[in-house]
């Protein structure tokens, strides 16, 4: 989609990007990629993954503007044990690696990627207690 017709931009994000079904599809595959990464999969071995899943679809939901599930900790919060544990700007570079190979992968138009990856940068801050 071009971003320049009025009626695409007047959609929030989580309908430009194809709303449920595309973050559904785009957590699970961004899980898969995430728990290939050795760096990455010690953060999550003790977690259930479906559940991190079903939260990440509804934290998503809510950051890009489609119908607000999402009733879990603020991010600094739900991170803080994390960053206890070493979680720091190497990990934030490759989990936003990995999401921005998924939406590639899943041909998410640039406009849409960028839009996607600007949210979560303004997100750093909080997940790593700053």
């Amino acid at each position: 989609m071009i971003p320049f017709a009025g009626w695409v931009m007047d959609k929030p994000l989580y309908e430009r990007l194809g709303g449920h079904e595309a973050i559904f599809a785009t957590v699970h595959a961004f899980y898969s990629k995430v728990m290939a990464d050795p760096e990455l999969s010690p953060f999550f071995t003790h977690l259930n993954m479906q559940a991190q899943a079903d939260k990440q679809i509804a934290f998503l939901t809510m950051a890009f503007g489609g119908p607000s599930r999402y009733s879990g900790r603020d991010l600094r919060t739900a991170h803080a044990g994390l960053v206890a544990r070493g979680l720091g700007d190497l990990h934030f570079d490759r989990i936003a690696l990995h999401l921005k190979d998924t939406l590639n992968e899943l041909a998410v138009p640039s406009g849409l990627v960028g839009e996607v990856l600007g949210i979560v940068e303004s997100t750093r801050k909080d997940v790593l207690g700053r």
